[in-house]
């Protein structure tokens, strides 16, 4: 029997529709609008993709947005100066630093520069140290949904022994640290990368099997045990269109349940970060029920 499928392209719209019920009452009760400043640097033609996208879900969901477009030879001294702009910016309480940067430009530098206040990319390292120690936090936007994707789904994480395959710094170590914690996740994970030895048989003793590494179609259909549940992260062109890093038809059909691609993963790191930009207007706003509950 082929596998459920979940589907982030309607739990995304799930929490959409959530968000804009929140983003209208802060509006009505509160006077408070949301708002998100995106930054972008250079002609990257993904980068103009995925800008446009989060700008087309602020203007759903009624919340501000504001986009710096920035010519690819700006120096660094000067970003660095606009987002402390953007910092004492009051109508901002989120900044998205468009990655990836001109390599003339030190990307730690810039994503340090951002207040962890308006972090909601969740990449400073005080909102990552919060996230490792199981305190209230920005919860980096992709392994955000991926929690989303299996609460919603169905999929139970409570003593599951799930295993992660990539170490990035996006992905695969905050998912796996949030699905150590206690609350949220109490799982057992292990962490496979390119100096795994024998990957498939790390990945067949998983009840969940998370993949994020860029390689179409790694995980094949043998590397995997019957129910298992597939979250598949990665998104590879292919001249005969997107595919993930799992090969989706032949695992599908021993999976208890999988994330297609494109429509799964994907969708849900953009209503994640509108949900972390409504959280940090609460937060800085002082409205009950902001970040201060938000755990992972």
């Amino acid at each position: 029997m082929a596998a459920t499928l979940i589907k982030g392209s309607e739990i995304s719209k799930q929490i959409k529709e959530e968000l804009k019920k929140e983003v209208t009452e802060l509006k009505e009760r509160y006077n408070v609008i949301p708002g998100l400043a995106t930054v972008l640097i250079g002609e990257d033609e993904a980068s103009k993709v995925y800008v446009g996208a989060k700008e087309k879900a602020c203007k759903e969901l009624g919340i501000y947005s504001e986009r710096v477009d920035l010519p690819g030879d700006t120096t660094e001294a000067d970003l660095l100066a606009l987002i402390e702009k953007l910092n004492k910016d009051s109508k901002i309480h989120g900044i998205l630093v468009q990655m990836p940067l001109p390599k003339h430009i030190n990307e730690t530098n810039a994503l340090y520069a951002v207040d962890p206040k308006k972090d909601v990319d969740g990449f400073h390292p005080v909102n990552i140290g919060k996230l490792m120690l199981g305190q209230p936090t920005f919860i980096p936007c992709t392994p955000h949904g991926i929690l989303e994707l299996l609460k919603r789904g169905g999929i139970e994480t409570e003593g599951a022994e799930v295993v992660v395959v990539g170490r990035s710094n996006i992905v695969g170590k905050p998912i796996a640290n949030m699905l150590l914690q206690k609350k949220g996740g109490n799982a057992t994970v292990a962490v496979c990368h390119t100096g795994t030895k024998d990957l498939a048989s790390h990945t067949r003793r998983a009840d969940i099997l998370i993949v994020a590494v860029g390689r179409p179609k790694m995980i094949t259909a043998d590397m995997v045990k019957d129910g298992v549940v597939v979250i598949d992260v990665g998104v590879n062109r292919l001249e005969t269109g997107l595919v993930g890093d799992v090969d989706f038809e032949a695992v599908k059909e021993k999976a208890r349940a999988i994330t297609p691609v494109p429509g799964g993963v994907g969708p849900m790191t953009i209503a994640m970060l509108m949900y972390n930009t409504v959280q940090a207007a609460k937060m800085q706003a002082g409205i009950e029920g902001g970040l201060k509950e938000l755990k992972p």
